[in-house]
């Protein structure tokens, strides 16, 4: 057993990586002082990989989509008992959730951390499929599509990805669709369950008031190693271009919807990492709450609080998003556009530049005092292959030069989409 202590050198925070015999990474936060513990248990799987190749196969393998929220819809439930009774007896807080690109079980609890422990890696490690429950389980998540579909924040997304990306598999909702989920069958799950729940594809997290030695000996006793498939996972080509530029929608709301997104390159590894940091630092510039084009368009009645923006990432895809309610979402996108022009010419605002990245500095320190946040970046920085310090790093290390350069690269007025969804 392989076991390797990583150490944050600007604040002195550690955790343990434990390279498993099993197979399985497992990375342990000992945090004295707190009350609370946080597990996760995560798998490199999520709803856009539907085309993959393991050491054993041929050919690609391309599956339904919605196969992996699928999955873990079916994994709280084994022959003998759902997980979650299992929890009620250890008063631990359990759940799970499927993205784009990962699988998530977790728990949180103040005691018996160790029993909730071994219910995680037991259930997660033990499927139990039969197509009476399969088919169950199709008419179950059936009727959450039919109910999303019909909420117009998720349209206004889906509509804003379908005409962003020609290919991609993130332009398909998480759950997939009824036609989708149709194809599923009990031997499809295992064929999926045996090549991503694979522990060479998965990462343990521990964190808060938790002994490294009692999650390890937990471990050796739960954790069933297995052989590295060599897993390969494909997407299908995708232009640099977009479908379309504007897409339009009708539903009851009070008042329209909207989604603005700039299609970018997509990057990986600590590449990501940077290029996220400096687009969101660079979007924060041009539209927080401080910035003057916020303030004049919430002057002007063009948005309200509802307005939002996010550095929208991952396996293949990287887009910086703005969204909110708007009487006129056409003049709001115009506005945008017009402000990244001219800061394109003139530069961004130096001093709103360093106190943006001061805030996000010290967002990133408080959360070093959150069990649940440390155990989700820790996750999810192992899992995207870059060590959980690196951002730390990369923001404090960040120039003005950076996010300028960011701002010219990936805000092409050439890749954007505006998608409405307007009152029925």
């Amino acid at each position: 057993m392989q076991k390797e202590i990583i150490s944050n050198p600007r604040t002195g925070d550690q955790y343990l990586l434990v390279h498993h015999p099993s197979g399985l990474d497992i990375l342990i936060c000992e945090m004295d002082g707190f009350s609370t513990t946080e597990a996760l248990f995560a798998t490199k799987y999520g709803s856009i990989n539907t085309r993959f190749r393991t050491a054993q196969d041929p050919d690609i393998c391309v599956v339904p989509e919605g196969i992996a929220h699928f999955l873990e819809h079916k994994l709280f439930e084994n022959e003998d008992c759902d997980a979650f009774a299992l929890y009620a007896k250890t008063g631990a807080d359990a759940n799970a959730y499927t993205d784009f690109d990962k699988t998530c079980y977790l728990f949180s609890c103040s005691d018996h951390y160790q029993e909730s422990l071994g219910i995680l890696l037991s259930f997660v490690q033990e499927p139990y499929f039969t197509q009476a429950s399969v088919d169950k389980e199709q008419g179950i998540i059936g009727q959450e599509i039919r109910m999303i579909e019909d909420d117009p924040s998720w349209r206004v997304l889906f509509n804003l990805l379908k005409a962003m990306y020609h290919n991609h598999p993130v332009r398909i909702d998480i759950g997939g669709t009824v036609e989708s989920i149709a194809k599923i069958d009990a031997d499809l799950l295992y064929r999926c369950y045996n090549t991503f729940y694979n522990l060479h594809n998965m990462v343990l997290v521990v964190a808060g008031n938790v002994k490294a030695d009692e999650v390890l000996k937990i471990a050796d006793e739960k954790l069933k190693p297995c052989k590295d498939l060599s897993l390969e996972t494909f997407f299908p080509e995708e232009p640099a271009d977009v479908v379309k530029h504007e897409v339009t929608d009708h539903a009851a709301v009070g008042l329209p919807l909207f989604q603005i997104g700039f299609k970018s390159q997509p990057a990986s590894g600590i590449d990501l990492v940077r290029a996220e940091l400096e687009c969101y630092v660079a979007i924060s510039v041009l539209a927080d709450p401080a910035s003057p084009l916020y303030r004049s368009m919430l002057e002007e009645q063009l948005i309200n609080s509802a307005f939002s923006f996010e550095v929208f990432t991952g396996d293949g895809y990287f887009a910086n998003l703005f969204g909110g309610e708007s009487a006129d979402p056409y003049t709001v996108r115009d506005r945008i556009l017009a402000e990244i022009a001219r800061c394109k010419r003139e530069g961004l605002d130096r001093a709103h530049f360093e106190s943006v990245k001061k805030a996000c500095y010290g967002s990133m320190l408080r959360e070093s005092n959150n069990v649940g946040a440390t155990a989700t970046n820790l996750m999810n920085a192992h899992l995207a292959g870059v060590k959980p310090y690196d951002s730390l790093q990369i923001l404090a290390d960040m120039t003005y030069e950076q996010v300028q350069q960011a701002l010219c690269t990936r805000f092409d007025p050439e890749r954007v989409v505006l998608s409405v969804v307007e009152k029925e």
